[in-house]
């Protein structure tokens, strides 16, 4: 069975509670999720099991958090190259950290990412129905890419 590591930063819980949700997208997949704050993640070896990657985290002043600087330093270590992959970010006012860390899956890393970019959701939007079928629809589209 494929597993995928979601590895995130939340600051007030949107992220995380993406993160659940996505998890579930991938698991309809028949795919494994394993869900991961990347703060549990020390070094690249702890990135060695996985078939796929989906990384997430707010936008913090137009920008990642400090944290997923930190960490996608680590998961280059980590020769993610043709891995699947994905990204995801919740924001209030602008959603740039999503994309910013897929471009760095995609260019820096090289790996296999996802057609539909990075999905981002304004925080008052996660937990509503819409924010539960964006992630999990966007979850079963990164399962469905690591089945292939």
């Amino acid at each position: 069975m494929k597993k995928m590591l979601i590895a995130y930063v939340s600051r007030t819980g949107n992220t995380a509670k993406m993160a659940d949700y996505i998890a579930e997208g991938v698991r309809f997949t028949g795919a494994t999720a394993v869900i991961k704050k990347v703060s549990e993640l020390k070094d690249a070896d702890a990135l060695a099991d996985y078939d796929g990657f989906i990384f997430g985290c707010p936008t913090y002043h137009k920008d990642m958090t400090a944290s997923m600087k930190t960490f996608l330093f680590l998961a280059e270590k980590a020769n993610l190259a043709g891995k699947v992959g994905g990204a995801f970010a919740s924001h209030t006012h602008s959603g740039e950290s999503g994309p910013m860390i897929a471009d760095t899956m995609q260019h820096v890393f090289k790996m296999d990412m996802v057609n539909l970019g990075a999905l981002s959701l304004k925080q008052d939007i996660v937990n509503t129905d819409e924010g539960l079928k964006a992630c999990q629809a966007y979850g079963k589209n990164v399962g469905e890419k690591l089945a292939g």
